[in-house]
């Protein structure tokens, strides 16, 4: 492992965390973090309401590749349907709808985070 990973899987997980006060502030309510199966990993998934929510969390330093939501490519939202079905087919919650949602952040020099919360992407 390189000395960069570590602060790559730092900066990971505190962006995983703020995204996660963000949306509990806005009302929603974690039912799994980092929920694993053979076929992938879901960041967050968690309930809006009458809707499961399943967020990818994009978490970055600079721009200069991008903004952090323009990572999830049209690819990664459909293997994040395929891991939503898998969770949902585990955890049977009855009568509720599915929703995909993206938080990018970039984290700025001083440690604070610009949020960016994309609701619903790719449906």
């Amino acid at each position: 492992m390189t000395e960069e990973a570590p602060a790559r899987v730092v900066l990971g997980a505190t962006g995983e965390d703020v995204a996660l006060r963000y949306l509990t502030r806005r009302g929603m309510t974690l039912l799994d973090r980092n929920w694993r199966c053979r076929e992938g990993e879901i960041d967050l998934v968690l309930r809006d309401g009458d809707e499961v929510v399943v967020c990818e969390v994009k978490t970055r330093r600079t721009t200069t590749f991008g903004e952090p939501v323009e990572a999830i490519t049209r690819a990664k939202l459909a293997r994040l349907r395929r891991l939503a079905g898998c969770w949902l087919a585990e955890h049977e919650p009855r009568g509720r709808r599915v929703r995909l949602d993206v938080v990018g952040l970039l984290r700025h020099p001083d440690g604070t985070y610009r949020v960016d919360h994309r609701a619903g992407v790719g449906q």
